[in-house]
This record gives structure tokens, C-alpha cells and sequence, in this order.
């Protein structure tokens, strides 16, 4: 199985918090699964630490570059296909980044690994 990362659900795989269900540490254990952290996520992650919302013990790109070959988590770049999903999603949700995070899911046919509820009510394949 293919599966998306939510940027809360990275935080929290990294921290190792318990805010992870059984079930998601269940398929990021999984060695047959395939986890991918988006360029949205890190494009998200950049803004909340550039605010000052989100310290971190390293510059931003050692940060996301070292987590994500520790925990290994393979990156996804963001590309126009999948962008070009983005008009025909309702507008349930209003953060940007879990829309296009949603995009990505369904252009490369991945379950996306979060908490949300609204993400839910889209047309794509969650789990938690």
C-alpha cells in the first residue's frame, strides 16, 4: 500500500508521540507500505517554522531531509496532475495544504495517514 502522510501525522511519527492511533503505527510499521512525505507538507512545514510556530533543532532542510531518511519516509514532489484535481474537490475544507495533500492521494492513488474528519468526506482513500 502506497500512503500519504498528513504533516501532523509526520510530526507526530517523528516525535514519536502518542498521538498516533494503533492503527496508523500499525501501517507506518508496515515494511510493505510504501510512506511518502509531500512537498506540500514541507512547503507547510516552512511556513509554520518561518512564523515562528514551529522550532526546530536544525535548519529546515537538514530537518526534513534527516527525519525523513531516518524514519524512512520517501519524498513526493508536488506535479500538475495531480494540482489539476484540485477544482473538482468541494469546498469542505479550507487549509490549503490538506486539499492539495488530498490532490496527491488521489492522483497517485495513496491512503493518506490522518486524524482530520473533514478529510474524510472527500473522495479519497484515509486511514487512522
Amino acid at each position: 500500500m502506497k500512503c500519504l502522510l498528513d504533516t501532523c501525522t509526520f510530526l507526530w511519527i517523528i516525535a514519536g508521540a502518542k498521538d498516533l492511533s494503533p492503527g496508523a503505527i500499525q501501517i507506518f510499521a508496515n515494511p510493505a507500505n510504501e510512506v511518502f512525505l509531500s512537498a506540500v507538507s514541507v512547503w507547510e512545514l516552512s511556513v509554520k517554522h518561518t512564523l515562528g510556530k514551529l522550532p526546530l533543532p536544525s535548519t529546515l532542510d537538514r530537518f526534513i531531509v534527516e527525519e525523513r531518511e531516518r524514519h524512512g519516509i520517501a519524498a513526493l514532489p508536488l506535479n500538475e496532475q495531480a494540482v489539476l484535481h484540485l477544482h473538482k474537490l468541494p469546498l469542505l475544507h479550507r487549509d490549503p495544504f490538506d486539499r492539495m495533500l488530498i490532490c496527491q492521494a488521489i492522483e497517485h492513488d495513496c491512503v493518506l495517514l490522518t486524524p482530520d474528519p473533514l478529510i474524510t468526506q472527500y473522495p479519497v482513500r484515509t486511514r487512522w
